[in-house]
């Protein structure tokens, strides 16, 4: 097994970055993955959305005066809009060199949930987004307080219902329980007051605002210290708490390395977090560093992004159908900006049930046979008669050695794809690729892809 191969899919999405990882070593590579540079240009699919207040009251006016078939067409925009936010994500995610960052995005996405669906405003969905990938590795808390005062979340958690003398405890009560000191580390009193203090903070141009009228500006009480408490001051507060480090970097190790991370790490890298002033990037480099001496391969499902993006990966699809990609990703429940739930995803042993093996297996199929899921081409058969809808196919190819032979071909795939090959694998696998098997000839890339396709079916495949 390939350490290179085991890291570039735990920090990126598939096997591309091995190479980078061997040539650079893991600082120089996380080093470049941390300075990497990012588009900031708006993408085009918002052009047309509104961005202020105003724009989107007329917009929303525009909805409630339509006629039915306009209604529809303005709506059906929006939800495709939606689509075009999530192919430009996943395309960040396959091109880019050190896809890290896209990675931590993810990361922060599912820790800071806001849903598309919810919050309804493509273009704050786009905002929260661009401050999640601005400060992929910066400071935690400055995260917080940032999310904590975006249009997005304050619109996801209900926090314009929050009033003086009319409290919407939501945002308050998330902000501890799952975003910061997790459960048991403060007092519902905290949240009651903590919710006095973010009375007020909804949607402005530019971020969430303060509205005079409905804020409270009384003193509170919040973990003990009183005061007219705002937005800002409840982050500090929180983040001088002793518990403050360790639900995050249970989380992380839980996203990059451990479904089920051992609590004495949990400790040990919280500490050293709370040490550095919560700075992502010099945690980021600690457990990377240390964990990659370990063996610690197997620890881990891949998530359906990781799983999808490396099957194309493998099979060097020159175009790939995001469309595809994203009717998978919410097939697997690991739908982009639209997490079930506040708690987003799960993951660990949910990312194998018998129902997401089995799609597993089903898209395999399909790839490894060069046919699209969801892209068709309709093709008459001839005139007069109704037309046939086909699926659209492509060329898949497979990297492997021309100067082996099948014992060394089967080695050369379980090194790559990190898993070890057990006697019974091992049988099985070279009856795919029979002892006289010319890797040569004509139609070897097809038995190999063949052979992948065994692989990926396999329960070790689906680990990293």
């Amino acid at each position: 097994m390939k350490k290179s191969n085991l890291w570039s899919l735990r920090l990126g999405f598939s096997g591309k970055q091995a190479n980078e990882i061997e040539k650079l070593g893991l600082e120089k590579f996380l080093k470049r993955s941390y300075e990497s540079k990012f588009d900031k240009e708006l993408p085009a699919f918002l052009n047309e959305e509104p961005k202020t207040l105003a724009e989107q009251k007329e917009f929303n006016q525009s909805i409630k005066i339509a006629d039915p078939e306009t209604k529809k067409n303005i709506l059906s925009k929006q939800a495709n809009c939606r689509v075009e936010q999530k192919k430009w994500w996943i395309d960040k995610m396959r091109t880019s060199e050190f896809p890290l960052r896209e990675s931590m995005v993810c990361f922060w996405h599912n820790h800071f949930v806001a849903t598309s669906q919810k919050v309804h405003v493509n273009y704050w969905i786009y905002q929260y987004d661009m401050i999640l990938r601005e400060n992929a590795f910066g400071n935690f808390k400055e995260l917080t307080k940032q999310v904590l005062k975006s249009n997005a979340m304050v619109k996801y958690l209900d926090n314009g219902d929050n009033k003086k003398g009319k409290i919407n405890e939501n945002l308050s009560r998330e902000l501890l329980e799952l975003f910061t000191i997790g459960i048991g580390n403060y007092t519902e009193e905290d949240i009651k007051n903590g919710a006095k203090a973010l009375a007020g903070l909804n949607t402005g141009d530019n971020g969430a605002v303060y509205r005079e009228l409905e804020e409270d500006n009384t003193n509170k009480t919040y973990f003990g210290k009183i005061g007219n408490w705002k937005a800002d001051d409840l982050v500090n507060i929180i983040f001088e708490q002793k518990n403050i480090p360790y639900l995050i970097t249970r989380k992380i190790l839980k996203w990059f390395i451990y479904d089920n991370p051992p609590e004495d790490l949990v400790v040990y890298y919280g500490d050293y977090f709370r040490k550095v002033d919560f700075e992502i990037e010099s945690l980021l480099t600690k457990i990377f560093t240390e964990e990659y001496k370990k063996d610690t391969s197997g620890t881990k499902i891949k998530n359906p992004l990781v799983y999808i993006l490396q099957l194309a990966d493998e099979l060097q699809i020159a175009k790939v159908d995001y469309i595809m990609i994203t009717d998978f990703l919410k097939q697997q429940g690991m739908d982009l900006y639209n997490q079930k739930s506040v708690k987003g995803w799960d993951g660990g042993n949910l990312w194998l049930t018998p129902q997401i093996y089995l799609q597993r297996n089903n898209i395999s199929n399909s790839l490894c046979s060069g046919m699209s899921l969801t892209k068709k081409t309709i093709k008459p058969i001839k005139e007069g008669d109704m037309p046939r809808s086909d699926y659209e196919k492509f060329e898949v190819k497979i990297d492997f050695s021309t100067n082996g032979n099948n014992k060394t071909i089967i080695t050369e795939l379980a090194n790559r794809l990190i898993f070890q090959v057990n006697d019974s694998m091992q049988k099985d696998m070279e009856s795919l690729l029979k002892y006289d098997f010319d890797p040569k000839e004509e139609h070897a890339n097809f038995t190999v892809i063949r052979l992948f396709n065994y692989i990926t079916k396999l329960p070790e495949y689906q680990l990293i």
